[in-house]
């Protein structure tokens, strides 16, 4: 008999009974005669989700903790841009100058490290070599672009005019004078196109993250823009309480207070949505312990903010803890994504609910609807 290395492989064999066995005096006799005995090893062992060769379903994004930190980054810049426009309309110029310097840093520490998961900083380069409107991370890199040179230059207007206005009065040089009313005249365009890029800087990552193929990001597409531009205005908010006297915070204070209310709802929302599967990586393991802290961090650095941020101290206390609880946020939202990507149980269970919602609604075919 000729045999190959796969016999191996093959189930053994099931002796056939004689009919001789099935009689009174057989192993099987009696009442029991003639019935099929079941043999247990046959039977279906309980269902494991897993894939071909143990590879995974859903490729993981190809992501390390500098995304997650430009996401961080890129929200406090956005947020912090916002608060210097609302302090140069209020007539806040410490508030001004914090907003400010707030909104260039983060854009300028977050582009560092979206430069540095990229491996060169040549391919940040390239990314402006086109435009596609239908790709996040293209119109996100424009988007940070031109935030960053509004910011730029309403800073550099912000510490420039002061040097010059000193030198005019010390000279009485009369080209100075125009070249700081001229900066005087910019200070306007420049401050109105930081805040009209800032809230698309704080909402295209959210927008980045669900147009992956990551189960728990791609499915809470409707209200993530929503988690992230609330947890960016309370970054922003924390880090004007902590920088700006508390005579000039008020407009913090209330921002902080707003978005603290609408973060908590958005996310409680984004994971009705989701449903018990999908919320699962939000609630458990590490992205759960980070999401818990933020709660927490929010609920008190709010109620602080509020309550206490008349204070120096309370205030500063109370914006660290608004700073902390976007920083969990954002690397919460960032680990529980790779989580349900690694695990084929976000991608099956899904789809299985899916296709039994499209069977009982009378759906045969993708493309065909029927009543049965």
């Amino acid at each position: 008999m000729t045999t190959n290395p796969f016999d191996a492989d093959r189930p053994p064999e099931r002796r056939k009974r004689r009919r001789d066995e099935s009689g009174p005096d057989g192993p099987g006799g009696g009442q029991d005669a003639g019935r099929r005995r079941r043999d247990e090893s046959l039977m279906v062992p309980d269902v494991s989700f897993d894939s071909y060769y143990g590879r995974h379903i859903v490729k993981p994004a190809p992501w390390e903790k500098e995304v997650a930190a430009y996401l961080f980054l890129g929200g406090i810049a956005g947020g912090s841009a916002l608060l210097g426009a609302g302090g140069r309309a209020r007539g806040f110029p410490a508030l001004q100058r914090a907003g400010r310097i707030g909104a260039v840093a983060g854009a300028a520490l977050g582009g560092a490290a979206l430069a540095k998961d990229l491996g060169k900083p040549s391919r940040a380069l390239n990314m402006m070599r086109t435009v596609k409107l239908t790709s996040p991370m293209s119109v996100g890199s424009w988007i940070l672009t031109a935030f960053g040179s509004f910011t730029g230059a309403a800073l550099a207007i912000e510490l420039g005019r002061p040097m010059l206005e000193r030198r005019s009065r010390a000279n009485g040089s009369g080209a100075v004078a125009l070249l700081s009313k001229a900066l005087e005249l910019a200070d306007g365009p420049a401050t109105v196109g930081s805040a009209f890029f800032a809230p698309p800087l704080a909402a295209y990552t959210a927008v980045l993250l669900a147009d992956t193929a990551t189960p728990t990001w791609h499915e809470s597409y409707r209200e993530l823009p929503f988690v992230f531009v609330s947890s960016a205005n309370l970054a922003a908010s924390g880090l004007a309480l902590v920088t700006v006297p508390s005579r000039e915070n008020g407009p913090a204070r209330k921002l902080a207070a707003v978005s603290a209310l609408a973060e908590l709802v958005a996310f409680e929302r984004m994971q009705d949505q989701l449903g018990p599967i999908l919320s699962e990586p939000l609630r458990t393991g590490k992205a759960g312990r980070l999401l818990k802290a933020s709660r927490a961090l929010t609920i008190g650095g709010a109620l602080g903010a509020v309550a206490l941020g008349g204070n120096r101290v309370a205030a500063a206390l109370s914006g660290a803890a608004l700073m902390a609880a976007s920083v969990c946020t954002r690397f919460g939202v960032f680990e529980a994504g790779m989580v349900s990507a690694i695990d084929p149980k976000y991608t099956v269970e899904p789809q299985r609910e899916r296709l039994e919602k499209r069977r009982a609604a009378g759906v045969v075919d993708d493309s065909i609807t029927t009543a049965r």
